[in-house]
């Protein structure tokens, strides 16, 4: 279940960037296949796990940078721009392949993770937290962090006081790309091979983990290792013949949904009881 996990943790601390920056990362399903397939890639290259993520996770973060500069410049809508970005992902990737490995479909190399059959899950785990622990002060304890999170909320209030929050905005979708990546390249050296479409819908579940966790750091884990045992319920209940396997694919995806619905119902309800506590207040 940590290995499911893993990916999901790092996508959802880097849509959490996007998202206290003031436009959710849309573009986050696409940047994990990316990741993940660039990892294959400098695996054959290097049979390096530290040099192939690291160098995954540069490309990754070259692309989140540019994608956000081309929104600044354009003035293009970030929704559209991050579903572009997801759907050139899958021709990107497919158009590679066979121009490297002469096939689109699933690469795989014999004995090439013969040392890293379901990869070390400690050095990632550690990554993870360090990662965590980072943001948090970044984003709560630094200038920088208090200006991010400003440029989110009032963009007009922010240029008033001098500040440009295209920048913190570009800055913030750099951070998301490379975390991105970082799951993406999980996901490989978990199976061991790359699969098209093996990311399954993972960035949109990161971003539902975003609102689930209350857009905080350690919501953004918990509701991570939820979705991460719910996949692994779906995959254990696939032994239960009368149950659909499309219905039990379905199943994080659905539950993401539900758990979306449910955090912005809460969120809303806090809002109206915190109106009616200030109207409370006026009147006494």
């Amino acid at each position: 279940m940590v290995g499911s996990a893993l990916p999901l943790v790092f996508a959802s601390l880097g849509a959490l960037w996007t998202e206290l920056a003031g436009s959710l990362g849309i573009f986050i399903e696409g940047v994990m296949s990316i990741g993940a397939f660039f990892t294959y890639c400098f695996m054959v290259k290097t049979g390096s796990v530290f040099i192939s993520c690291f160098l995954s996770a540069l490309i990754c973060a070259a692309l989140g940078f540019l994608t956000a500069a081309f929104v600044q410049v354009s003035n293009a809508n970030p929704f559209i721009t991050g579903l572009a970005l997801n759907l050139a992902a899958d021709g990107l990737t497919a158009t590679l392949s066979r121009l490297w490995f002469g096939t689109s479909g699933v690469l795989r190399s014999a004995g090439l993770f013969a040392n890293n059959i379901g990869f070390a899950q400690t050095p990632f785990i550690v990554a993870a937290a360090l990662c965590f622990l980072l943001s948090a002060f970044l984003v709560y304890e630094t200038r920088f962090g208090l200006r991010l999170r400003a440029s989110g909320l009032s963009t007009q209030a922010v240029e008033e006081r001098g500040i440009h929050p295209a920048r913190y905005r570009v800055a913030a979708w750099t951070i998301a790309a490379m975390l991105a990546g970082v799951g993406g390249a999980c996901l490989t050296l978990r199976v061991g091979a790359y699969t098209p479409g093996g990311v399954s819908g993972r960035g949109w579940i990161a971003l539902a983990a975003v609102y689930l966790g209350f857009r905080r750091m350690w919501g953004l884990a918990l509701a991570s290792f939820v979705f991460a045992a719910v996949e692994r319920a779906g995959i254990t209940l696939q032994t239960i013949r009368s149950l659909p396997p499309t219905a039990l694919l379905g199943i994080p995806s659905a539950l993401a949904l539900a758990f979306y619905a449910a955090s912005c119902a809460i969120q809303e309800k806090r809002g109206k009881n915190v109106k009616r506590g200030s109207a409370v207040e006026g009147k006494t």
